[in-house]
């Protein structure tokens, strides 16, 4: 008799608990938008971070709210924000996509060691023992960190430095945040150009440590005719605002730390048949790579032209194309 009134006890002692919860679950129950919900399924669930908000959940309630737009998540692109944009009425613009880049050109061929480093291969250990293994303290200890916390394989070790492939890259901003030389920034993919060096050394001793770092010897701001170089802690700085990518700075440096692939140049012709030789052109042109007088058909010098367009912004009659 003992067993079965425990039994019946505790029967109804449940019976009444999931009375009480179903009761509260229903009274305090947090009405869930639907388009959360369907955000949610669309997201790709990486809980990255690289939005800005705590994981996809988060993402979604402040799309919600307004207080994200629909093209915020880096892992889902352009087909992401269009589900997003159809589910929230709103339509996807595409913006610029950007990536994590790392401004150091630093491998152990190019770059002397002040020591053996015996350590745990993290970055951040290294970095504690008198800035690591490197003879520059400002560059890539390389021992792949960043790579570890990439979730999306867009992280190779060369040569005792870390590479970023651009085609993989989300921008989570994951590595930014363990990289404890702080030299992986955010960049455009269409911007090509940038220096890839974040030493604040005289150039005397930068080519002691490294041999493809700046030295600051402002060649290459000397010879920009759009003023897009200048010089901040000894380093020379783009400034992308002014930058035409024309990779003139590029082929004036000498120790080649600005990247850019010359290869990639978009130089332009001009159609002589819609020309009306008012040389408009060949007063913007900043590198005399247009001939032709006034009222005659003009040419474009192949060999002179960097490939900056600023003649094709300005031809009024839409005669100069990209080629």
């Amino acid at each position: 008799m003992s067993i079965l009134s425990s039994v019946l006890v505790l029967g109804s002692l449940g019976l009444i608990f999931g009375a009480v919860l179903a009761y509260a679950s229903k009274k305090f129950a947090v009405d869930i938008d639907p388009r959360v919900e369907g955000i949610l399924r669309v997201l790709p669930g990486a809980n990255c971070g690289g939005c800005g908000f705590p994981g996809c959940g988060g993402l979604a309630n402040a799309i919600v709210e307004g207080k994200a737009p629909i093209n915020a998540c880096p892992v889902g692109g352009a087909d992401c924000s269009s589900k997003i944009g159809d589910i929230m009425g709103i339509v996807a613009e595409e913006g610029e996509r950007n990536v994590a880049k790392i401004i150091c050109k630093g491998s152990c061929t190019s770059a002397k060691d002040k020591y053996e480093y015996e350590g745990i291969q993290d970055c951040r250990s290294a970095n504690v023992l008198n800035s690591g293994q490197k003879s520059c303290k400002y560059g890539c200890l390389g021992l792949g960190t960043c790579k570890y916390y990439c979730k999306f394989d867009a992280i190779s070790i060369v040569d005792g430095l870390a590479i970023i492939d651009e085609k993989k890259c989300v921008m989570c901003g994951k590595c930014m945040e363990v990289c404890p030389k702080g030299i992986i920034v955010k960049k455009s993919e269409n911007q090509e150009i940038i220096v890839e060096c974040n030493s604040k050394d005289f150039g005397k001793i930068v080519k002691e440590k490294c041999s493809v770092g700046c030295i600051g010897c402002g060649l290459c701001s000397k010879a920009c005719k759009f003023e897009a170089i200048e010089f901040e802690n000894k380093i020379a700085k783009i400034n992308y605002d002014k930058c035409v990518q024309c990779m003139v700075c590029v082929e004036k440096c000498p120790t080649k730390v600005i990247k850019g692939n010359l290869e990639n140049r978009k130089k332009v012709i001009i159609d002589e048949d819609i020309c009306i030789g008012c040389t408009i052109c060949k007063k913007q042109c900043k590198f005399d790579a247009i001939e032709g007088e006034l009222k005659e058909k003009h040419r474009i010098d192949a060999g002179k032209c960097v490939g900056c367009r600023l003649c094709l912004q300005k031809c009024p009659k839409k005669a100069i194309k990209i080629v």
